[in-house]
């Protein structure tokens, strides 16, 4: 018997979205089965096509599945990756975010293990506001926050922060560092599921 998780996200140009699948690639690694799901795009044509590398993410992403209501209601568990828009949540997942109400009242969400992940510009760029921002729907919802603390040496590796896996976009792609810290954000995610649900862990 595994734990079912879904990892949630919004990506302009692609950082996020490399985030997202080490997550995902974490908790499949420690068995759970899990739907990577990206949000619906809502910048309008003009604005994408102004920045090439935005452009060419949308383009080459197109084939992942959009999130829905439903994914929330089949997952045991939820990972939410944004990148940083003035030290908060990125429009296209908080519109997401906000259709949750229906589920709220029902307590779809409660007593589930949720994390986060994230992506600004620079180191300081407002990551962690951003986290929190996150985290902040999470305790709306009575989820159990699951951050990666500074709990394995993979955190360390990837710049120390405890509340989730943070890219500085400026420095390129994530490289192997971070997204090894993702992937155990991922694993952790997975286990305190496990737990949760009293199924047998390490």
């Amino acid at each position: 018997m595994s734990v079912k998780v879904a990892v949630i996200y919004y990506s302009a140009t692609g950082n996020v979205h490399e985030l997202a699948q080490a997550v995902a690639e974490g908790a499949e690694k420690s068995g759970a089965e899990v739907r990577l799901r990206r949000v619906p795009e809502l910048a309008p044509d003009a604005a994408i096509d102004a920045n090439p590398a935005w452009r060419a993410h949308v383009d080459a992403t197109g084939d992942i599945e959009i999130a829905a209501l439903t994914d929330l209601e089949w997952a045991d568990a939820y990972a939410l990756g944004s990148p940083t828009r003035f030290g908060n949540v990125a429009a296209q997942l908080k519109q997401f975010i906000d259709t949750t109400g229906g589920l709220w009242q029902r307590g779809v969400m409660a007593d589930k293990p949720a994390t986060a992940f994230t992506s600004a510009h620079n180191v300081h760029g407002g990551n962690e506001s951003t986290l929190l921002a996150l985290y902040n729907s999470f305790h709306h919802w009575g989820s159990v926050i699951v951050s990666p603390g500074f709990t394995d040496p993979a955190v360390y590796a990837a710049g120390g922060n405890p509340y989730g896996t943070a890219h500085p976009g400026a420095n390129g792609a994530p490289e192997e560092n971070v997204l090894q810290a993702a992937r155990y954000q991922g694993e952790r995610l997975t286990k305190i599921a496990k737990r949760l649900k009293g199924l047998a862990v390490d």
